[in-house]
């Protein structure tokens, strides 16, 4: 993982399987991410890959709410993306399974991402660039990982955008789907 795209949000971004997630201010290119949220049991830094799983507690679908307008002009200027990546809503979170009630190991599972009922988004877990131990191992090298954190793993190729209206629906096989729906920007 390169520090340059690796970014963090505030906890009071997070909302916990929420219905809508009003449209945010500063941008005209509002845009959707799915995917595996993985929930921290214990703190650690410096975590080995071989023991990398033993750190996660839970797992979840997630979305990744991004102003892409605000990413671009960031990655292009080489400020940090939290003004493209950390706001209000932000980061949708289904419900948080425990590891132990997940069928599958994350070598490979479906993940899906419908936008009006038509599919944006299909993959598999096991095509990500970086495995569930690789990123829990490589982001705890990085900084501390604590207690109750929440790790967004990186997503697959067709993002996109949305308006005020769009239903978004976020599936993991093994994983209850997240369904959120984008309200008008609040005054």
């Amino acid at each position: 993982m390169s520090a340059n795209r690796r970014f963090s949000k505030p906890r009071h971004v997070v909302v916990l399987d929420a219905p809508h997630v009003a449209y945010p201010p500063l941008t005209p290119d509002f845009q959707f991410e799915v995917e595996l949220l993985l929930a921290v049991g214990r703190a650690g830094c410096n975590i080995t890959f071989g023991r990398a799983v033993d750190y996660v507690w839970g797992d979840a679908v997630g979305v990744d709410l991004t102003r892409r307008d605000r990413q671009r002009d960031s990655r292009n200027k080489q400020p940090p993306w939290e003004v493209g990546k950390s706001f209000d809503g932000s980061a949708p979170c289904g419900n948080i399974l425990p590891s132990t009630q997940v069928p599958q190991s994350w070598d490979s599972a479906a993940i899906t991402l419908k936008v009006n009922r038509n599919e944006r988004q299909r993959g598999d877990i096991g095509q990500m660039i970086w495995n569930v131990p690789e990123v829990v191992a490589q982001l705890s090298r990085q900084v501390a990982l604590g207690a109750d954190d929440l790790i967004y793993t990186g997503t697959l190729a067709g993002v996109g955008p949305v308006s005020p209206g769009v239903r978004l629906v976020a599936h993991i096989d093994g994983l209850p789907p997240l369904t959120v729906s984008i309200t008008p920007m609040e005054a």
